[in-house]
């Protein structure tokens, strides 16, 4: 059957086309305003779900072309991965958010807190390598703060659980090493006790630059020696680099000798 429109004559089926091809292009902008809600993450799939495409009946919120409080946008993402357990994804938000904290907010507090949730996110999916980078990030940062406690804490787990990995356990030495540091800020005779400690857990210790450091230090320090403490240091320093925050730790240690000028040239 033809039908008259526009002085041609069209067939009575094509209305029912041009209805349907009207009806697709109203499904079409429901269902992107759906992905772009501010109820999903904007990864491209809504969580736990086999496609991108929702069921359009369920779409009843409208597009939100506001920006959201901060705090929403740190906090959504991990809200809604976490519950299908894509705890992996979760923990690079984490880390996402704990790098601003500590490069353009300079919050130091908040990105030990999201390197610490990041942490456990990674244990969660047993990435025990990953968790512990994180871990090392906030043990630097703890020391740096001044919290020494949760610093050698950090250290050692981490320490003890790479001693036993043949391809990390050279890295030990390092872990142990930056917590006894820690201890010789808190008490010489602390330090002492560590560094027994860790030559009996991990053997290969014993025979580090680093342990051999250690000790002379300790002796300079319990003679009040603040030249024989900065020789020590130099000539570690002449064969394997100091860091920053090696540094900064070693300072605080020479400044506890009595009559020091606080630096290590």
């Amino acid at each position: 059957m033809l039908t008259k429109k526009s002085n041609l004559l069209v067939p009575s089926w094509a209305g029912c086309l041009e209805e349907d091809h009207t009806k697709w292009r109203r499904r079409v902008r429901c269902t992107a305003g759906l992905l772009t809600c501010s109820r999903w993450p904007r990864t491209g799939a809504l969580p736990g779900a086999p496609s991108a495409r929702p069921r359009v009946s369920t779409c009843r919120c409208r597009t939100n072309t506001t920006a959201p409080p901060v705090s929403s946008t740190q906090e959504t993402p991990t809200r809604s991965l976490t519950p299908t357990g894509r705890f992996t994804i979760a923990a690079k938000h984490h880390i996402s958010i704990a790098e601003i904290y500590e490069s353009e907010l300079v919050d130091i507090e908040k990105a030990i807190a999201h390197y610490e949730q990041a942490a456990d996110y990674y244990k969660g999916e047993e990435s025990n390598s990953s968790a512990n980078k994180c871990l090392l990030k906030v043990g630097a940062y703890c020391a740096q703060l001044e919290q020494y406690q949760k610093a050698i804490e950090i250290y050692e787990q981490v320490g003890a659980t790479t001693m036993d990995n043949p391809l990390l356990k050279y890295s030990a030495k390092e872990y142990f090493f930056k917590a006894s540091l820690c201890h010789f800020i808190v008490d010489e005779l602390n330090a002492k006790i560590a560094v027994e400690k860790y030559e009996e857990m991990f053997p290969a210790f014993s025979d580090s630059r680093e342990c051999k450091l250690l000790k002379k230090l300790l002796e300079a320090h319990e003679e009040q020696n603040s030249e024989a403490f900065t020789e020590a240091v130099k000539e570690f320093d002449s064969i394997s680099r100091l860091d920053q925050w090696h540094t900064t730790l070693l300072l605080r240690i020479k400044k506890t000798i009595q009559g020091d000028e606080g630096d290590l040239k």
